[in-house]
């Protein structure tokens, strides 16, 4: 009779559009970690557990008027909103129900709906069990005034705190890494305290004439004197007392040396977790970035042009000589493998970085950080390198938009300029920016002054301009030499002067700002006149 109605309402609520995006939403508000509006939430929650903490504690002494009964009302109840909503995010009821349903309709058994709710509750009850759930229950009942005894509780508003702050939360991760090592550490610590307590009762009790007057000034004692504060309100006087004082002293510095070396230790394991969540955190503040694989030679030259450009980026490379590098530059930057699909995620591959330059000295990793990135963004900008020439075409059908070859840039280079090393030098010196000339791209548009003009008949030289080369996709430019492939189209280093210019191509120019901005604008101006 129950099955008919919760099955109904579990694929109700699966197919509901508007169920689906309150949950999300109310996801990206309590749990979502890359969610700006969980940072807002955080810092709300964050300065009302505080204000909450100052109210409770002023009412200690001070009746509370009207307004901050009102606040600690509102306090309470933004406070159990919190807990159902986490309950209710923890797990999906209806998934459960569907699931269950489905699996007993496939073995042609019988679908028990008490199992199922019991399996349901059993999720839900896993989440109250869980410390923070608990820590938020505990926050709750310090409001209750008839009790006062539960103004104790009050420090579970406290403990809140370490929800809301990652560094906070990293320091709790820190002691949970290391629960093993602690929990040994606090026996034998509470053996040490036993011992002792019981020691010193024997030894300073007030018929031994000691200041001992029952057991708990012996472990108050026993927990003053291991932690090496030593009050001296208690003070052994007999041979046996005085000597339980100094093994334990001894035994305190040991304790507290083996504590520190095992938080000190549990940091260092951290370092890396924390300088993580440091980059990320300034990427979330970011747009419009870019990121960089692989922190060679060629990843340095990038980064240093962006650099100058201040241009955003993030160095990704997993060699710890290169990210040292990039560390004493101060640049953003993750140690870890970029082919990583987890590793690309949370440096921004879909929220703010807008390319992402596969710059590695190994085409294979080229190769799969390029379907990675493509995997995982299919709009996103793809510059890759390749070392080989028969790589080339292997890094496109990856998805890269665009290949660079470095070393046969180089050799092009080198084959036009030889026995001309004062030009050479004038090139090499212009694109390391030692010279006030810029390089830049002037697109030829339909009906421009540049359509079906032959490269002679254009006059650079009156213009104080140097022609580098042209980006064509026009096949019947293909017989010509110094041609370079780009992507779908072809770059023509120094065209002759009888090379025709079609629409769409693309002229790369030398020159002065100014000089490059004044023929653009001619360019611009003669399209628009011919409309």
């Amino acid at each position: 009779m129950l099955t008919k109605p919760l099955v109904y309402f579990a694929y109700l609520l699966k197919t509901s559009a508007y169920y689906q995006k309150s949950k999300r939403f109310f996801y990206d508000l309590l749990e979502n970690p890359q969610s700006k509006m969980k940072s807002y939430f955080d810092i709300f929650m964050i300065c009302l557990v505080m204000l909450s903490v100052f109210f409770l504690v002023y009412s200690v002494e001070h009746e509370l008027s009207n307004t901050g009964e009102f606040f600690e009302q509102c306090v309470v109840t933004v406070f159990i909103s919190e807990y159902l909503l986490r309950a209710w995010l923890y797990s999906d009821s209806h998934r459960i129900i569907i699931k269950e349903y489905e699996r007993a309709e496939y073995l042609n058994t019988s679908f028990s709906p008490l199992k199922t709710l019991k399996k349901v509750l059993g999720k839900k009850l896993e989440y109250m069990l869980s410390l923070f759930a608990i820590i938020d229950l505990l926050a709750i009942l310090p409001s209750y005034r008839p009790l006062r005894i539960l103004r104790i509780l009050l420090i579970f508003r406290l403990f809140k705190l370490f929800r809301y702050s990652n560094s906070i939360k990293v320091f709790a991760d820190v002691l949970s890494s290391k629960r093993f090592e602690l929990i040994t550490l606090a026996i034998f610590m509470g053996f040490l305290v036993f011992i002792s307590t019981i020691a010193i009762y024997l030894f300073e009790n007030n018929s031994s004439g000691g200041s001992v007057r029952h057991l708990y000034d012996a472990f108050y004692w026993s927990i003053v004197t291991i932690s090496t504060v030593g009050y001296g309100d208690i003070t052994p006087i007999t041979f046996g007392g005085r000597l339980v004082t100094v093994a334990l002293i001894l035994t305190g510095l040991g304790v507290l040396s083996f504590f520190t070396s095992i938080i000190v230790s549990a940091f260092n394991e951290k370092m890396y977790t924390l300088r993580e969540n440091r980059t990320y955190a300034e990427l979330s503040r970011l747009d419009n970035f870019i990121i960089i694989c692989g922190f060679g030679r060629v990843g340095q030259e990038i980064a240093t042009k962006f650099e100058k450009d201040q241009q955003a980026f993030i160095v990704i490379d997993i060699n710890e000589s290169h990210i040292l590098l990039a560390k004493e530059k101060n640049y953003l930057y993750v140690q870890d493998d970029a082919s990583k699909n987890t590793v690309l995620t949370n440096a921004g591959i879909n929220t703010g970085a807008s390319s992402i330059i596969c710059a590695t000295g190994n085409d294979v990793i080229n190769v799969y950080i390029t379907l990675t990135s493509r995997f995982l963004n299919p709009n996103i900008n793809i510059i890759a390198r390749s070392n080989r020439d028969d790589n080339v075409h292997k890094l496109y059908q990856a998805g890269a938009n665009n290949v660079i070859q470095p070393f046969e840039i180089s050799g092009l280079l080198a084959a036009e300029y030889v026995g001309q090393p004062v030009a050479f030098e004038a090139i090499l010196g212009i694109l390391q920016e030692q010279k006030q000339i810029l390089m830049e791209t002037l697109v030829v548009y339909p009906n421009c002054l540049l359509e079906y003009k032959i490269i002679g008949d254009i006059d650079f030289k009156s213009r104080k301009l140097t022609l580098v080369g042209v980006i064509s996709s026009n096949k019947t430019h293909l017989k010509r030499r110094n041609r370079y492939k780009v992507n779908n189209q072809h770059f023509y280093f120094n065209p002759e002067n009888h090379f025709e210019l079609q629409a769409q191509d693309m002229v790369i120019v030398l020159g002065r700002k100014y000089s490059i901005e004044h023929f653009q604008d001619q360019i611009e101006k003669s399209k628009l006149r011919s409309k």
